[in-house]
């Protein structure tokens, strides 16, 4: 709840699809083979622990499987009954669309049917056994709340959950959010995260005073109240009002519940939540590096804990984004002109119908430009860089160096030896120790400018201006002359501020020479307006004078971008 209340549940974005998928997929293969012994009916056995591991419980269930007994054929077949009616509803809804919300509904209520049906079963089977009962059943369920009360918090039952808190946490909030955004995707609505949230701290906190334990969204219920039409959360009311009369009136009833059949139905309903070939190939297609985690975190779950398999998957996912921000590539661009035509055929640029225009792709075609297309590249000495993520301490070495090391080897420096005597040398140039002309290729040439695309960055920081800062001055350095830097598409504010304070953008005795301008109409009273004056020379009556009163329009011409900032641009063919 407090994540809620402190407005900070844009967190959970921070946990991607191939996580959560991880942890249904892990969490659903650890609940299904912890049943299956119940199912089969050899749980009881000396030593078998299906609370362990699941590969181990997997294991030890053909190791002790010599002790099935009839618990066997109660869960099989009712597990066999659950697929063939899902299956049988499938089909008949696609045989008979017209009656396809009624086949859903029977389909929803099939766990319910086969549990009363087995029930029954067991009552004919075991009404004249209570003590010895042929196979497994629930016997004795407590009526209504036995443990309404103040919960007890200690140390030792708070050291005991400490260790299960944060993943505990993890699913409610994943489990939640998930359910959440997905109805509201199908109903057309959005949602508050930190609401959401709220409500989860608030259902939790009281909880306990029921003897409830932690509890969270459910796909199921909510897919079939969608699909009755519920609209509002009152019918959460409706649904407690049931359960309360429910474990008061029916404990009775819950006796004659096989455990087999029981098992079967959690087995089928956990069935649902392993990912899909379809999904996981979707994965690969979409993401090799997300397919990955994706399996650390289902083989941690199936072979450590579903705990851990949760902390590796969502660990993983966290190395990945920190290293894709911090090996973040730009590129270097170059200029295409195009045309909009209907039809592949030559176009005229000097046509007056010819819709030309100027794009700037990455000189190396890596966006899907076709191959047979060459940019043209910048003037000789400028070089176009275009960054394609946020500007920040963990990529701004990497920006840098990559386009120094681009720049160093397209152009050639404006002195053979940038540093004096050998003395000043650094350690780290490598060299040769005294440099000639025979050194440097008098064909390239000397770098001039240096155009920064910033229309993919939405922030800077100290750090990375720092890093700008110090490569203008090697680059000033490299070419003996002061070079300038001239910036596109400076979005956020805070980014053209810091850009300002570390020396860019403007320049002392520099004037943009070059503007970009639009026409902005301002409107007058015609009255105001003095026959034979300029403004009336450049007014345009915009109503008939016989109504609404007269009025004139001038056109003013204004700048896009401060003028007094000559380096930033509006776009690209004004840098």
């Amino acid at each position: 709840m407090a994540i809620g209340l402190f407005r900070i549940g844009f967190i959970v974005d921070f946990i991607p699809l191939p996580a959560i998928a991880a942890f249904m997929t892990g969490s659903a293969l650890s609940i299904a083979m912890g049943q299956i012994p119940t199912l089969m009916g050899n749980n009881t056995a000396d030593g078998y622990d299906t609370r362990a591991a699941t590969y181990l419980v997997f294991g030890n269930f053909f190791k002790y499987i010599k002790h099935c007994d009839l618990n066997a054929a109660i869960g099989l077949t009712a597990l066999f009954m659950l697929y063939a009616v899902r299956w049988g509803c499938g089909y008949a809804s696609r045989r008979w669309p017209q009656h396809e919300k009624t086949f859903f509904f029977i389909n929803t209520l099939r766990s319910g049917f086969v549990i009363l049906l087995y029930t029954l079963i067991s009552f004919l089977v075991n009404r004249n056994h209570h003590d010895d009962p042929k196979f497994s059943i629930l016997k004795t369920i407590p009526r209504g709340f036995q443990h309404m009360g103040v919960p007890v918090v200690n140390s030792r039952i708070l050291s005991a959950v400490a260790a299960k808190l944060p993943s505990a946490i993890i699913v409610l909030v994943i489990e939640h959010i998930s359910i959440a955004k997905s109805f509201a995707r199908l109903s057309n609505y959005t949602i508050d995260p930190n609401q959401e949230l709220i409500a989860i701290g608030l259902t939790n906190i009281f909880g306990p005073f029921f003897g409830g334990y932690p509890a969270t969204g459910s796909f199921s219920r909510t897919a079939i109240k969608a699909k009755a039409g519920v609209r509002t959360p009152l019918a959460g009311v409706v649904t407690a009002i049931i359960v309360v009369i429910a474990i008061y009136a029916l404990p009775p009833v819950f006796y004659y519940i096989s455990n087999a059949a029981l098992a079967a139905v959690i087995i089928h309903a956990v069935g649902d939540l392993i990912s899909s070939p379809k999904s996981i190939k979707m994965f690969w297609k979409v993401s090799p590096c997300e397919f990955v985690i994706f399996w650390i975190g289902v083989l941690v779950s199936v072979f450590a804990s579903i705990d851990n398999g949760i902390y590796a998957s969502v660990a993983a996912s966290a190395a990945l984004l920190l290293f894709r921000i911090a090996k973040a590539h730009g590129r270097f661009v170059g200029v295409v002109k195009v045309y909009n035509t209907p039809t592949l055929r030559p176009v005229d640029a000097n046509e007056p119908d010819s819709d030309t225009r100027n794009v700037f792709v990455p000189l190396d075609r890596s966006n899907g430009v076709n191959p047979a297309v060459q940019p043209r590249e910048p003037h000789a000495g400028v070089f176009i860089y275009r960054l394609n993520e946020g500007y920040l301490y963990p990529n701004a070495v990497h920006f840098t160096d990559h386009m120094v090391r681009e720049i160093k080897v397209k152009t050639r420096p404006a002195v053979i030896n940038p540093y004096g005597s050998l003395g000043e040398r650094p350690w780290n140039d490598p060299g040769p120790r005294h440099k000639s002309e025979s050194d440097i290729d008098p064909t390239l040439p000397v770098l001039r400018a240096i155009i920064l695309d910033f229309s993919g960055v939405s922030n800077v920081d100290v750090t990375s201006l720092q890093n700008l800062i110090d490569v203008r001055k090697q680059l000033d350095r490299y070419a003996d002359a002061h070079i300038a830097w001239h910036f596109v598409g400076v979005k956020s504010p805070w980014a053209r501020r810091g850009l300002l304070a570390s020396g860019f953008g403007s320049e002392n005795g520099v004037v943009k020479s070059l503007f970009t301008v639009t026409n902005v109409g301002v409107s007058q009273e015609k009255d105001d307006v003095k026959p034979g004056s300029r403004d009336e020379e450049f007014s345009v009556d915009t109503q008939p004078e016989d109504k609404l009163g007269m009025t004139s329009m001038d056109t003013m011409v204004l700048p896009l971008l401060s003028i007094d900032c000559p380096y930033f641009h509006i776009d690209m063919d004004e840098a």
